[in-house]
This record gives structure tokens, sequence and C-alpha cells, in this order.
């Protein structure tokens, strides 16, 4: 072979190189460009998610009670004496967007572009955790995470013994913790009533029921169980209401007064589930 057709062969070979550095130089750029790109959307999503949960917290939604009517913009903090409370979770209102969660979250919020999924996580162990949205977690998960006050059935508490109340007895408040509520004969039909109590509060606590028309003296019963049914102990002799009165002979007893309907879950009967809780709101995001 002459010198001619040798360096016609190094010639290509040169450049078959310099393609092949220039095809390396391209789909590094291209890989670069990618990741710059995925790294924004990453950002991206996480910032939207991080502002949609702090907006559920903090807010009650529009109109307040939106849950009721399934319409409006969802929020799910808790709303007390007319006070929104920061942070915190009504868990009705959590129920109520788990149902339309497709609607109000991955439609209306993020275009159905991305699945997530919402858990609240008490703190509290003899509380189980509840999670709505999408049960099927894909690929590259975000995740973001909110210490919440929750408040579970609280909404069905009609007294709470750990705050002064008032006695038709004249019982000692520094001494015993009594409360009162009104109820009609109507009402039993299709509402039960329940003393419930810490399990710490068992056989330390003894307990009657009265009416403010006493006809005869009751008698003081230790706590044996952390629910008492209170529906068979009213008293309503010939009228259609009666103002009836819990007794407890200990102050500030963790122990409430809770009306709830007849269909209600019976293994959620625990004082645990009636009081203000601690929580974990967990928002999860995933193409």
């Amino acid at each position: 072979m002459d010198n001619q057709g040798s360096s016609t062969i190094e010639i290509a070979i040169i450049l078959i190189i310099i393609l092949m550095i220039f095809g390396v130089i391209l789909s590094s750029i291209e890989n670069s460009q990618n990741k710059v790109i995925k790294a924004e959307e990453i950002n991206n999503i996480e910032k939207m998610t991080s502002e949609y949960m702090d907006n559920l917290i903090n807010n009650p939604g529009t109109p307040e009670n939106w849950n009721e009517y399934e319409k409006g913009t969802p929020g799910l903090a808790i709303v007390s004496d007319g006070n929104v409370i920061p942070n915190s979770v009504s868990y009705s209102k959590l129920i109520a967007l788990g149902e339309n969660y497709e609607k109000f979250v991955n439609q209306k919020i993020f275009n159905s572009e991305i699945h997530t999924s919402m858990e609240l996580v008490p703190y509290n162990t003899n509380i189980a955790s509840v999670k709505i949205g999408s049960n099927d977690e894909g690929e590259n998960i975000f995740s973001i995470n909110r210490y919440v006050k929750c408040d579970f059935y609280k909404n069905y508490v009609l007294k709470d013994l750990q705050i002064d109340g008032k006695c038709n007895r004249n019982h000692d408040q520094s001494q015993c913790s009594c409360n009162y509520f009104k109820s009609f004969k109507g009402n039993l039909r299709q509402t039960d009533y329940y003393l419930l109590l810490d399990d710490s509060e068992k056989y330390n606590v003894k307990y009657f029921v009265d009416t403010t028309r006493v006809v005869k003296g009751k008698v003081w019963q230790t706590v044996t169980s952390d629910k008492i049914y209170l529906n068979d102990k009213f008293d309503f002799y010939d009228d259609t209401s009666a103002i009836v009165f819990v007794h407890l002979d200990k102050a500030k007893t963790k122990a409430v007064i809770v009306s709830v309907p007849k269909n209600f879950d019976k293994d959620k009967l625990n004082y645990d589930y009636f009081i203000t809780n601690e929580c974990n709101l967990i928002l999860k995001a995933w193409y």
C-alpha cells in the first residue's frame, strides 16, 4: 500500500475517533441536561407538595364545612371555638378528603401528573394509622412529614371530666370530677351515651349517675372497665328529658362523656380516640 492509501486510512481512523469523542460528549451533555431537568422536576414537586401540605394543616377549607357538601376547597385544620388551630388535622375532614381524593388532590392540585397518598400516624400506639390516596407507590417517592395535632372522634365528646364542671350534689371539685348534659327520651333510639376512661383510671375511681330530679340516693360504684354504658342509667320519670349528672370521686379524672350513633364502631370506643392526639402527617408523591 502506497503512502497516499496509508494516509487515507489514518485520516478515516482519526475521523472515526473524533466522531466517537463527539458522540460521547453529546451523550454526556444530553445526560447532564436530563439530570438538570429531572432535578428541577424533583425540586418543583417537593416545593409543591410542601406548600400544599402546609396549606392543608393550617386552613380549615372553604367553606369551613366543605366536607359536609363534598365541594369547595379542602383544608384539614381543626376549628375550636371559632379559632383555627395551626398545624392540626380534623379526622372527619381527612376521611372526607380520602373519599374524594382523586378529584380534590390528584386532579385539582397535581393535574393527574403525579400520584400521591397521605397517612396520619398517631404517636399513641393504641390508635390505628389512617391512609388515604393511592396504594400503589411507584419509583422516586418524595415524602413530606409534618407534626400535627389530631382529633379523631373528639367531636362526639359532650363533656371532658378533666375540666371543671358542675355538680348537683355539691361535691368539692378539688376532690371530685362531676359534669352534666341534657338528654331526651327520643335520643336513646338513635344515640348511645358512654363514660370513657383512660385505662389507668380503672379500679382507682368510683362513680355514680343521677339526674336533677333525685328520688333516692345513689351508691358509689368502683370503675372496673374503661367504658361504661350510660343509657340504662338515665331516670326520666314522667318527663321527656333529663339533666344527667356523672360523678367521679377523684379530681381531674381522665374521662369523657360521649354521645355516638348506634352504629358506631365499638372497637373504637376508647378514651384515646376522643381526646386531642399528637400525630405525624405524611404526604408521599411519585410519578
